[in-house]
């Protein structure tokens, strides 16, 4: 997912994180400086649901104009063998087999 706050909040009129976070603060979300310049230039590592709900509220925004998906970042286990397979690099890598230290097995695949 991509996050957008910055550009939804620029379409509503607010340049800054200070003027959000005063806004957010008026509906009872208070966020630290720290945890607001995180969430203004950056990728958010985890944000309450609720907080995004106050969020929207205050910007006026769907959840789909913060959080914009990103499908082509998703792989699936072994995806990139075949796709670095397809690419036609005419042989594939070999598949490395991890081995325990200890000399028991792993787990089946």
């Amino acid at each position: 997912m991509k996050w957008n706050l910055r550009l939804t909040a620029a379409n509503k009129g607010i340049w800054k994180a200070s003027e959000l976070q005063r806004s957010l603060a008026e509906h009872g979300l208070m966020i630290s400086a720290g945890k607001m310049s995180g969430l203004w230039s950056g990728q958010p590592v985890s944000l309450k649901l609720e907080d995004l709900d106050v969020i929207c509220v205050v910007l006026g925004c769907e959840i789909g104009d913060l959080l914009i998906p990103e499908p082509e970042k998703v792989h699936r286990p072994g995806q990139e063998e075949t796709v670095r397979a397809a690419a036609g690099s005419g042989t594939a890598a070999p598949r490395v087999i991890p081995k325990r230290r200890d000399g028991r097995s792993l787990p089946p695949e």
